[in-house]
């Protein structure tokens, strides 16, 4: 049995988090053992618990990416665990742990972001590259967007795995519930029903789908915009829909941890972002259900999406050509009924979690043997 020690410094549940836990529930569970170090009292504790993980609380370890009492503490850890492989979730602490332990290390950058210029350019992009490659045997980057953005700061590609996120299937709710969760957020029978679930903050562009929902408004449509989720920029989005008579059309749903509750009342899912996207596990879980997405062609979005076909793409920031894809597709039944359709056989195609799992385990496979390029 292999054991892999995966190391995640999230005290809540991000899209790291749920990554884990999507590996887990397809995990061969008859090969590998999952271990999982956490900051004492996240909440990943117990869902890691409950898929058959062995879960370590670290007292001196926080939500943060690198700090030495982190890889005090994480050091004595691996050094109890004994694992074969260390798994870091983007903690810089764990990687040298594990390096100092002498253990393979993978790495997995779940995110994507602009590459300052120090990042570019010597002598900051050689310091760069000899860090990551020195503490990392491996690295997975969860789209091409993430995989450039690593290569872009100096990494050599030859160190970088490339696999698309996979996601357990959401099973759609019953129409009585979906009636009833429809007259919960006021939404009328006659409304199509856009929505998007994502952390409120400026670079997941909640305000141009604002400036798209004015402009639907404008023409007199029937729609209601579901928004859930919460962030620093809340406040001022809520200003920002009351400023412009929207309070009639846009609902804020606060936190949801029920996914398949919000999904099942959508006919298509929105991903505005122009800021760290690379593979939107609510794209893909709103896939499995056969909702259909509109997305900016920021970062991994390209690799969900395919313009016409499960969805719509347009350029981000362009308000106005977010606002002619969500006019389309409620002017045009079939076409959305054909991309929902699609919607969920590409699904099938590319994003299980099965197909997940077993690309994960291919990768510890090959690292294992010394392979660092991924060839052998």
């Amino acid at each position: 049995m292999i054991k892999v020690l995966n190391i995640i410094s999230d005290t809540n549940i991000g899209g790291a988090g749920r990554v884990l836990l999507n590996y887990l529930q397809y995990a061969d569970k008859e090969r590998f053992h999952t271990c999982v170090a956490v900051p004492r009292g996240s909440l990943l504790a117990q869902p890691l618990r409950d898929l058959g993980a062995t879960v370590y609380e670290v007292e001196d370890m926080a939500d943060r990416s690198y700090h030495k009492d982190d890889v005090r503490a994480l050091t004595k850890l691996i050094r109890e665990v004994d694992p074969d492989i260390v798994h870091t979730h983007g903690a810089l602490s764990g990687r040298i742990a594990g390096r100092r332990c002498g253990k393979v290390v993978i790495f997995t950058r779940h995110s994507a972001f602009p590459i300052s210029a120090k990042l570019r350019y010597p002598p900051g992009r050689w310091v760069n590259k000899l860090l990551n490659e020195h503490y990392s045997d491996h690295i997975i980057a969860v789209s091409p967007a993430a995989a450039e953005n690593l290569t872009d700061a100096g990494i050599s590609p030859k160190r970088i795995t490339t696999m698309m996120n996979g996601v357990a299937p959401v099973a759609r709710r019953s129409g009585e519930e979906c009636a009833a969760a429809r007259r919960e957020w006021g939404v009328a029978e006659k409304d199509f029903v856009f929505g998007i679930l994502a952390r409120i903050e400026t670079y997941k562009g909640h305000l141009d789908i604002v400036n798209a929902a004015e402009k639907l408004a404008g023409d007199g449509r029937a729609f209601k915009l579901l928004i859930a989720g919460t962030g620093n920029y809340e406040q001022e989005l809520r200003g920002e829909v009351t400023a412009r008579h929207l309070d009639d059309h846009v609902r804020f749903l606060g936190f949801q941890s029920d996914v398949a509750k919000f999904l099942s009342v959508l006919d298509v899912q929105l991903n505005a972002s122009y800021g760290t996207e690379t593979s939107s596990l609510s794209i893909l879980e709103g896939f499995s259900m056969n909702v259909p997405a509109i997305v900016s062609d920021y970062g991994g979005n390209p690799w969900l999406v395919t313009d016409g076909d499960n969805g719509l793409m347009f350029p981000t920031r362009d308000s106005g050509a977010l606002y002619r894809c969500m006019a389309r597709l409620m002017d045009e039944p079939e076409t959305l009924k054909q991309m929902s359709r699609r919607a969920g056989e590409v699904f099938q195609e590319r994003f299980t979690g099965q197909i997940f799992a077993r690309n994960i385990e291919s990768v510890y496979l090959k690292t294992l043997k010394g392979d660092q390029h991924g060839t052998k």
